[in-house]
């Protein structure tokens, strides 16, 4: 294999630099792109999405024997981290755990729970990206970190992790209680916050459904939450919304309370009903 030129040493020092992958894993994806450095990025993250090995098994034993010493022999079980060495773990590159930021750690290394951490896991989600230390594990989820505020789905994809990892194990629905607490931290930064130029609808959102909703949430109405969410962004008078849309009762209710309440300047349509 020839040796670089100085424009292609430049470019991979670029490329790892914006991604936080291993000198390997960048030298490949610019290979296959004939170094255009944006669309190697976009080659090497949807790589990542679909589950693409970005570095030889090589990796394995240090992912291995990483996992055995962040284990606490006394409390987790040989092939899984327990909520304790979970926190100290994720503490420990930096992230703050009352933020969206573990959320995407968790999607990566596909904890089962928001508590647990399996050796599989954390191995193969490690294995792909080719960070093999703490130093470069915290870097690359910098990097994650950029993208879940901005591309949209890597943002879906963590968001809707979430409900998996969130809900408990044996149930189908999630507590209220805990969705609004993860709507929370998902729609605010570093994730995607909710808002329009007039209006912060989380805060609408969460209010509503205390005032209104007392059931659980199932994944239908967690997953509709975000497509909704995103659909108000670009127009925050709803106008998106007629009533035989195929959204569940609970948005076709939210929009009705916000008509109600003004939020929308719809207020005369929506109180209007006597016809």
């Amino acid at each position: 294999m020839p040796p670089l030129t100085a424009t292609q040493r430049m470019l991979l020092a670029q490329f790892m630099q914006a991604t936080g992958a291993n000198e390997r894993a960048a030298l490949k994806a610019l290979k296959s792109t004939n170094f255009k450095l944006d669309q190697a990025a976009d080659l090497y993250f949807n790589n990542l999405a679909a589950g693409g090995g970005a570095i030889s098994n090589g990796s394995e034993p240090k992912l291995d024997a990483m996992f055995d010493e962040l284990r606490d022999p006394s409390q987790d079980a040989k092939d899984a981290l327990g909520v304790e060495s979970t926190m100290a773990y994720l503490t420990s590159l930096g992230l703050n755990p009352e933020s969206g930021e573990v959320f995407v750690a968790l999607e990566l290394v596909q904890a089962p729970s928001l508590g647990e951490i399996t050796r599989k896991g954390f191995v193969d989600g490690w294995k792909t990206s080719g960070s093999v230390t703490k130093e470069e594990q915290a870097k690359y989820i910098t990097t994650l970190l950029k993208h879940f505020s901005t591309d949209l789905a890597y943002f879906k994809r963590v968001y809707r992790y979430t409900f998996g990892a969130g809900k408990e194990p044996d149930q189908r629905s999630m507590s209220l209680e805990n969705a609004i607490e993860f709507w929370k931290v998902l729609f605010a930064a570093p994730g995607r916050p909710w808002k329009t130029a007039s209006r912060d609808w989380t805060p609408l959102w969460i209010a509503f459904l205390e005032e209104k909703w007392t059931r659980s949430v199932n994944r239908d109405m967690w997953n509709q939450t975000l497509e909704f969410a995103i659909k108000c962004s670009e127009d925050e008078t709803l106008g998106f919304w007629n009533e035989d849309g195929a959204w569940p009762s609970v948005i076709d209710d939210f929009v009705a309370w916000c008509n109600e309440k003004g939020y929308t300047g719809n207020k005369k349509d929506s109180m209007d009903t006597s016809e």
